[in-house]
């Protein structure tokens, strides 16, 4: 259903893509149990669409982040920290959006769907082995896993309010809630013991999945092309 949705977004967006203001701005990702995360500059274009009607648009976007750590669900093991990290994730919304205008101010709200891809994927022995020494009860722990990466999906929703300083500039705050997930699963084996080393135990965690869910923040600055507040917007981070 998350899937269909994007793809609907995606193809009205894409046939009738329309700008009339540019835009710079910070975003950056707070995920769940996870570390805070960055975006590339200038890897990001967020707010590309189409206006429905005077109310309603419809917008898609991309943004590459440098993911220092997200955290992973499904699986045996306390999840206090992140598992996975760092990485580089493709990041790619697409949603509906309510608009409010008032003079030199507006206000959206939106939600949709996303899809996103971690690429140079690594696991974090540190914080795996510390969930193990905590399950097993033991002093010493060591992990050898391989993993399956796989696209996620997921759903978001938040608020943007620009205030326009001048009729071609405005200052944009944008928070959002993302909840993703995609399937990893994690083979391999792990050792250890308190006062001697046992022998390896079979890992097999086939419902493993990385936990997308955290916090968007963004601050960013609104060039308006055509003079007055924006209807339509193009916004690259």
């Amino acid at each position: 259903m998350k899937k269909s949705v994007l793809l609907l977004i995606f193809i009205a967006c894409a046939n009738h893509l329309s700008a009339q203001s540019l835009g710079l701005s910070f975003s950056y990702f707070v995920p769940r149990n996870g570390y805070f995360s960055t975006p590339i500059s200038p890897f990001s274009f967020r707010g590309i669409g189409v206006d429905v009607n005077r109310l309603i648009r419809l917008q898609i976007g991309a943004s590459l982040y440098r993911m220092s750590g997200l955290s992973m669900k499904d699986l045996p093991l306390q999840n206090k920290a992140p598992f996975v990290g760092p990485n580089f994730t493709m990041f790619v919304p697409g949603e509906l959006v309510f608009k409010l205008n008032g003079k030199g101010v507006t206000f959206d709200i939106k939600g949709g769907g996303f899809f996103f891809y971690g690429f140079s994927q690594t696991l974090n022995y540190g914080n795996i082995d510390r969930a193990v020494r905590e399950k097993e009860g033991w002093a010493v722990a060591n992990s050898s896993l391989s993993f399956e990466n796989h696209p996620g999906f997921g759903w978001h929703t938040g608020a943007e309010l620009t205030v326009y300083v001048t009729n071609q500039v405005g200052v944009s705050i944008e928070t959002n809630y993302l909840a993703g997930q995609s399937k990893m699963p994690l083979t391999g084996s792990y050792s250890g013991g308190t006062t001697t080393i046992g022998a390896p135990t079979p890992v097999n965690y086939n419902n493993a999945k990385i936990d997308f869910t955290g916090f968007e923040f963004s601050l960013g600055l609104i060039f308006n092309t055509g003079g007055g507040a924006p209807q339509q917007k193009k916004r690259r981070r």
